[in-house]
């Protein structure tokens, strides 16, 4: 007799390359899955890590690491869903006198939370290569931690509270910060969802104004294309039935080949769409790789990266981390 499906409640974001299956177009054999839209994703993140409240789950690869290393039982497959480089999106103040990434050595930089993946991975290619001592920047956050068990470095403080860190840098009290919803780009006071609202009233200089040249530069250097969503799985999950994993990833890389053939098609145009577009000249045909092995460089920096910045105090190992669903 055939084993009935397991269900699986799985928060993912909406995508163009997960659309197939959100649509049940593309099948995970074994499972009955219950897709959840949770709103923002990161909300997502922290009944995740905290409260294990889906059985499948899109995470930021360091708020994963930091559970990972404090013994949550999860772990991730190779299945990134989110993807972009990092030379670009801090901006500065002109009147702060920072031209070049050492200047940063003694001012203040806004960042939505320490553990924010766009500030991880920007503050270690400030500091690999551009020597940055990230220990002598005041990181100014002003959001919590999705991991509540996380011990920060001394130099991370929070904002007063109630203020945002676009009004911050408004009114000069910190020098630089991030764009977007990983710091600027909200207004209004801090709050758990952070509604995405325009927040930037000014536009400021960026700190590499050719970050384009820079970031294809880099990834032709160290072959590094930096991860910003990954797949989390309950252990309890892989343990009832380990044939979960390979039948995920595969309905994972059938959802993304639909997306892929009308991407190269030029029948996806929405922004998401036309910014993999992009990558593609510098990343290859696959704007969104999966995979162990295609993704060694990132995983591993990433992984040195947390260390390096106090976010995780050991050593966590893409053995301990990672399922890989075809050494199963």
């Amino acid at each position: 007799m055939k084993d009935a499906p397991i269900p699986l409640t799985i928060a993912i974001a909406d995508a163009p390359h997960v659309a197939a299956l959100k649509a049940g177009r593309v099948a995970i054999a074994g499972a009955q899955p219950h897709f959840l839209r949770i709103a923002p994703q990161i909300a997502a993140f922290r009944r995740m890590v905290r409260d294990l409240a889906f059985d499948v789950c899109e995470l930021a690869p360091t708020t994963f690491l930091m559970a990972r290393a404090l013994g949550a039982p999860i772990v991730a497959l190779p299945i990134f869903l989110m993807r972009r480089f990092h030379h670009g999106g801090l901006l500065v103040r002109p009147d702060a006198g920072v031209k070049a990434p050492k200047d940063l050595a003694g001012r203040r930089v806004g960042v939505r939370a320490y553990s924010v993946t766009t500030g991880v991975w920007t503050r270690s290619i400030l500091m690999e290569d551009y020597g940055l001592d990230n220990d002598r920047v005041t990181w100014v956050v002003d959001d919590e931690e999705h991991v509540r068990e996380a011990r920060l470095p001394r130099n991370v403080v929070h904002g007063p509270e109630g203020r945002s860190l676009i009004d911050m840098m408004e009114r000069g009290e910190i020098d630089a910060g991030f764009a977007g919803n990983a710091g600027l780009g909200r207004a209004g006071a801090p709050g758990a969802g952070w509604d995405a609202r325009a927040g930037e009233a000014h536009v400021w200089p960026e700190l590499f104004p050719d970050a384009a040249q820079r970031e294809r530069e880099w990834h032709a250097r160290t072959k590094i294309y930096p991860l910003h969503g990954l797949l989390a799985v309950k252990e309890s999950v892989l343990k009832e039935k380990p044939a979960l994993a390979r039948a995920i990833f595969i309905a994972f890389e059938e959802s993304k080949a639909e997306w892929l053939a009308k991407l190269h098609a030029g029948e996806a145009r929405d922004a998401s769409d036309l910014r993999y577009k992009a990558l593609v000249d510098i990343v290859g045909p696959d704007p969104l790789p999966y995979g162990m092995q295609n993704n060694m460089p990132a995983i591993l920096a990433m992984e040195r990266a947390a260390r390096n910045q106090g976010l995780i105090a050991r050593r966590v190992e893409p053995a301990e981390a990672f399922i890989d669903p075809f050494a199963l």
